[in-house]
């Protein structure tokens, strides 16, 4: 059976869900859930991913997030095979953890992304065990329970620092107004937004469709994938971005391409490719000398830790990005 196709363009919002293998539980500790959070916040800041809202459910988990770059597929790839890989090792075990690919939904903002966050947020107490609970105790644990962004939207010392609260609680007027909006979805119930879903993929009004016709499809022919390079802000050509770094390392361009030495330098390469250029990993791989993907993120993690401990590497860093940033504008 063919692939459903993933619509993928920059600042897309996206619902996510991952369910184990056959319904296997995909957490059986806490350590797997503390785990799966930092892989998480690390992830999210690799690919520059805005995460509104988490549940961990013990056989699934679900994640509402904005793509700032059309990098949906690289972002889940990376990530689902870190924590498949922690899983397998803390457990002693082997193999697949999640059914098949992750689920995605492409959601209109405007319109849905309250809706969605709510429905998410209340997962925890749709179970059958809650179904004749009183709406009091659904409440009770929800919002307290502590693998789900929910206590960081009713309360700031328990805010998550890699999740990005603002664009939600603006929607509705803030922190008060949110847990009034999640409360009488507790109460009162509420409507099922995924129930809305067009083509499997989409959920969003005919006119949010049509607005997104023209973005990039991933799987489809290179007639379904038209150019959305226009689309995404502050471009920059790659071998323009390598000369930028090559100056302020002193060094020749094409040494940027050798896979041995330099590591600083390709370091500051691979993430201002990522930042400025329209390169994916793998792209961006193949013009550091042909390296895989794995590679590229690698230099890039490197690089935040020479950063944050080294402040002559943070200064190379600054110039070289304030010389793109430069370009960006021209």
């Amino acid at each position: 059976m063919a692939r459903s196709l993933r619509i993928q363009y920059p600042g897309a919002y996206y619902h996510v869900m991952c369910r184990g293998n056959a319904r296997s539980n995909v957490f059986l500790d806490d350590i797997d859930r503390k785990r799966f959070l930092v892989l998480l916040a690390e992830s999210v800041d690799t690919y520059q991913v805005m995460l509104n809202a988490y549940i961990l459910m013990p056989n699934h988990f679900h994640l509402l997030l904005q793509t700032v770059k059309a990098n949906l597929s690289e972002f889940m790839r990376r990530f689902n095979i870190c924590y498949t890989g922690w899983f397998n090792y803390h457990h002693g075990r082997c193999g697949h953890l999640f059914q098949g690919r992750y689920r995605s939904l492409l959601i209109d903002a405007d319109n849905y992304l309250l809706e969605v966050s709510r429905y998410l947020h209340l997962n925890v107490v749709r179970k059958p065990a809650f179904k004749t609970t009183d709406w009091s105790e659904k409440w009770r644990v929800a919002k307290n329970y502590r693998w789900s962004t929910l206590p960081g939207y009713l309360d700031n010392k328990r805010i998550v620092p890699f999740v990005s609260y603002d664009r939600i609680l603006d929607m509705i007027g803030g922190q008060r107004a949110y847990r009034d909006f999640i409360l009488d979805g507790v109460r009162r119930g509420m409507r099922d937004p995924f129930n809305l879903v067009k083509y499997r993929t989409v959920l969003g009004d005919d006119d949010f469709i049509m607005k997104v016709k023209a973005k990039r499809v991933e799987g489809g022919s290179t007639r379904e994938q038209p150019s959305y390079r226009g689309l995404i802000a502050k471009v920059v050509d790659a071998e323009a971005i390598l000369q930028c770094v090559a100056e302020v390392m002193r060094l020749e361009k094409p040494m940027l391409s050798k896979r041995r030495g330099h590591g600083v330098a390709r370091g500051i390469a691979a993430e201002l490719l990522y930042r400025y250029s329209s390169l994916n990993l793998g792209e961006i791989g193949r013009f550091l000398g042909d390296v895989d993907y794995c590679t590229v993120s690698q230099l890039r993690r490197r690089l935040k830790l020479k950063v944050a401990q080294d402040k002559k590497i943070g200064v190379l860093f600054e110039k070289a990005h304030g010389k793109v940033t430069r370009l960006c504008h021209m």
